[in-house]
């Protein structure tokens, strides 16, 4: 057996390419050997693939045929042992389970009010007429979000206090290079490896306090995920351990934080351009009354959220190593190969996605992909379990913003920047807004 022609330069050479411009690698990659092709980052050789007949093989393997968390391996040091992301087999369908009632469609409505108000005391503060970066107020937003929503903890000392660890924790942590084991050293509170453990030292030590008081003092009335992770139990009706539901509760802030925040990030790039889009936003926002439960049914919004989603997902791939010899697509690949499906390439498909280098939120009116053909979150059986969570976020926030203010971008000249994993706008992405309305007004700004 052999793997499919891939690229060939040196491993070192690959990674530095991947760390500054994913996309561009593969782009290359397609255009030279196709739908399906090698390349090394780090210990694996991926074979990656784009094709959606074969990304749907991918995403029906079962849970004892093709890990995820194995993939994830790197992930470890930022979010512990325990991590669903990291998780596989038996261990990984019984904290999904677990967990998953949390994020069912329905429970959004419980955080919806939560969402609102946080993007609107956003809001409230954004300068009117000079530039600023539009990530970090979306960063505020989402920590804030997962603060309140996820962890339980309502406005007060102890929230602005874990707000203040966890920011400070997260910036240290994006810094690419601590994505490399050999960056991973303590030499002190000053060295980044070090700075970032003592924050997560102390931000833990916090989210452990909240578990204890959890248990201690019952979840009686609490909507949150934590109340809902702690009176969870398993089919033995046993329930998880203060170091799962930690180590969940780290991964819920990481990969809900961080990217539904450069998520909307990138929508509003690609947004704020368009006045005709605006437009027919505002209009079919004001159409809502102000009713989280009719925005997050809006036909329009949910397209262009899909559509942002689609052009710039904010994870380009994601990988299974197989458990064992198996036939995908026609390629012959032996136990251990990491099969990566291309969330980028899939999205960028011309038979899928006429024209697929534009915005056109309109395309997703008419067109309903499949699972294989839409995949900002993955798939499968390691589908991303705080999908639902992130696009009606996402939602929330978009329309605040929409109903409020006038905006446009500083500059059209937007690229892509590395912050840990996830691929953000340059600068932040600088925005003016030029006119802001005070809340409760739904008509167009005027």
């Amino acid at each position: 057996m052999s793997l499919p022609r891939g690229l060939e330069a040196p491993q070192a050479l690959q990674v530095i390419r991947w760390m500054r411009d994913p996309f561009r690698v593969l782009d290359d990659g397609q255009a030279r050997f196709g739908d399906a092709f090698t390349m090394r980052l780090l210990d694996h050789q991926l074979v990656v693939v784009s094709d959606p007949e074969v990304v749907k093989q991918v995403f029906a393997l079962g849970a004892d045929d093709a890990h995820a968390g194995e993939g994830n391996y790197i992930l470890k040091p930022f979010l512990g042992p325990s991590s669903l992301l990291l998780l596989d087999g038996a261990q990984h369908m019984r904290h999904r389970k677990m967990m998953l009632p949390a994020f069912h469609g329905e429970r959004m409505h419980a955080y919806a009010r939560s969402m609102t108000e946080l993007a609107h005391d956003s809001i409230d503060h954004w300068p009117v007429g000079r530039a600023f970066p539009a990530h970090g107020p979306m960063q505020s937003i989402t920590l804030q979000v997962i603060i309140r929503t996820v962890f339980g903890i309502e406005e007060g000392p102890r929230f602005a206090q874990l707000a203040d660890l966890l920011r400070r924790g997260l910036d240290v942590g994006a810094w690419p290079m601590l994505l490399f084991p050999f960056m991973q050293r303590d030499l002190g509170r000053f060295s980044p490896w070090g700075r970032f453990l003592r924050l997560g030292m102390q931000s833990g030590e916090i989210l452990r306090a909240e578990i204890r008081r959890g248990r201690e003092g019952g979840t009686s009335g609490r909507t949150d995920v934590l109340a809902m992770m702690l009176e969870a139990r398993d089919d033995a009706g046993k329930p998880l351990s203060e170091d799962e539901i930690h180590d969940e509760l780290v991964t819920l802030l990481v990969a809900g934080h961080e990217t539904t925040a450069t998520a909307l990030a990138w929508a509003l790039r690609w947004i704020l351009p368009d006045a005709a889009l605006v437009a027919r936003l505002r209009a079919e926002i004001a159409t809502a009354d102000g009713s989280p439960q009719r925005i997050a049914k809006l036909e329009l919004l949910d397209a262009t959220v899909k559509e942002s989603l689609r052009l710039q997902p904010i994870i380009p791939i994601v990988a299974r190593i197989l458990q064992r010899r198996m036939t995908l697509g026609g390629l012959d690949l032996p136990a251990g190969t990491a099969v990566t499906p291309c969330i980028y390439l899939v999205h960028r498909r011309p038979s899928l996605y006429p024209e697929p280098s534009r915005f056109l939120p309109d395309r997703f009116l008419t067109f309903k992909p499949a699972p294989w053909e839409w995949l900002p979150f993955g798939g499968g059986l390691r589908r991303c379990i705080g999908a639902a969570f992130a696009v009606y976020e996402m939602k929330m926030v978009l329309a605040a913003v929409l109903q409020r203010v006038e905006a446009r971008l500083e500059t059209d000249d937007v690229r892509m920047v590395r912050r840990g994993p996830t691929l953000t706008p340059s600068e932040g992405l600088p925005i003016v807004v030029t006119a802001r309305r005070p809340r409760g007004g739904y008509a167009k700004v005027a």
